[in-house]
This record gives structure tokens, C-alpha cells and sequence, in this order.
């Protein structure tokens, strides 16, 4: 598992960086702001999954069933994920928990408006 940087979107522009995901998943130090990017290369669709952590769905605050997020990412398809409630989905380090049924030719990163 490893903890993803979060990469700060400036004027200037912003060279993103992308991870290999890990096998064991990965975090990121999570405010709400942040979205995480997941390119999947490989030749079948995945699943990424952020865990749910409290027994909020980060609705209104009705106090139910913990929901984690599941988003199917295509072969071949970029998607962004998020913003992440922090009050429903970090975990006690203050970090998102994500992982993915498949990792081979799956590359992540995570960003922030400053």
C-alpha cells in the first residue's frame, strides 16, 4: 500500500505525475478537496473502491450504513473521482482508503485546486 501524494493544480499548469497502483491499495491524506485520477491501460474493466470508514453516508448527516464508493473504470477509460467526504470516508490517519479488483496497466494520481 502505498500513500499517493496530492499534487496542487497551480496557474502555471501542473506536469501530472502517475503511480503504478498497488496491489494492497493505496491512500491519500484526504480534506474533500481532492479527486483522485485512475487510468486504466489494461485490457479489461476494474473496479476502484474508496472504504467507507464511519457509519455516515455523508448525506445530510442521517447516521446509516457505511457505503463505500465503487466506480467500474473501462479498459481504455480515464476517470476522476471525487471530491471524498472526509467525515464518511477517512480513515483515523485522516487519509481515503482506496483499492482495486485489478492492477496490471493501472496507473492513479491524486489532485487539488490550491
Amino acid at each position: 500500500m502505498a500513500v499517493l501524494s496530492v499534487q496542487k493544480i497551480v496557474k502555471a499548469g501542473l506536469t501530472a505525475a502517475f503511480a503504478a497502483a498497488a496491489g494492497g491499495g493505496d491512500s491519500w491524506q484526504n480534506t474533500g478537496r481532492e479527486f483522485l485520477e485512475v487510468i486504466n491501460a489494461g485490457v479489461g474493466s476494474i473496479n476502484v473502491t474508496i472504504a467507507a470508514q464511519a457509519g455516515a453516508c455523508g448525506t445530510y448527516g442521517v447516521t446509516n450504513a457505511a457505503h463505500d464508493i465503487v466506480v467500474a473504470v473501462s479498459n481504455g477509460v480515464t476517470k476522476r473521482i471525487g471530491p471524498i467526504d472526509p467525515v464518511a470516508y477517512n480513515d483515523s490517519n485522516g487519509r481515503a482508503q482506496i483499492t482495486y479488483s485489478g492492477v496490471t496497466s493501472v496507473t492513479v494520481g491524486v489532485f487539488a485546486a490550491p
